[in-house]
Order: structure tokens, then C-alpha cells, then sequence
């Protein structure tokens, strides 16, 4: 399922990152997750910039 692919590259890139940067693994960013639980998915043909700007503008509200 896509699903399990998005959590598959989420959770290497997260191990990845905190290797390669230990020293974030002891701050309590994200109640200690580098990725939120969510995604978003879908294509860009039906969808206009503005509508993707605006989506990812407002992740960083919730």
C-alpha cells in the first residue's frame, strides 16, 4: 500500500537525519518526532500552486 511506502521513506529519512545529526535527537522537537503522523498525497495536474503553497503554509499552523 502506499501507505506503508510513505512510512517506509518518512522513517529512513528520519534515522538518516538523526545520525547524521545526534545532536537534535535530545531536543523535544515535535514531542520528539521529526515527521508529523500525517502526508498528503496526490498529483499536480488537477491542482494549482497556490492551492499547494497554501497547504503547506498552513502545516505549520496545526
Amino acid at each position: 500500500m502506499i501507505t506503508d511506502i510513505i512510512r517506509a521513506l518518512k522513517g529512513g529519512s528520519a534515522r538518516l537525519f538523526l545520525k547524521n545529526h545526534p545532536e537534535i535527537k535530545y531536543h523535544k522537537f515535535w514531542n520528539g518526532h521529526i515527521w508529523s503522523h500525517s502526508y498528503y498525497m496526490s498529483t499536480l495536474g488537477n491542482m494549482s500552486k497556490e492551492t499547494v503553497v497554501k497547504y503547506i503554509r498552513n502545516q505549520y499552523s496545526k
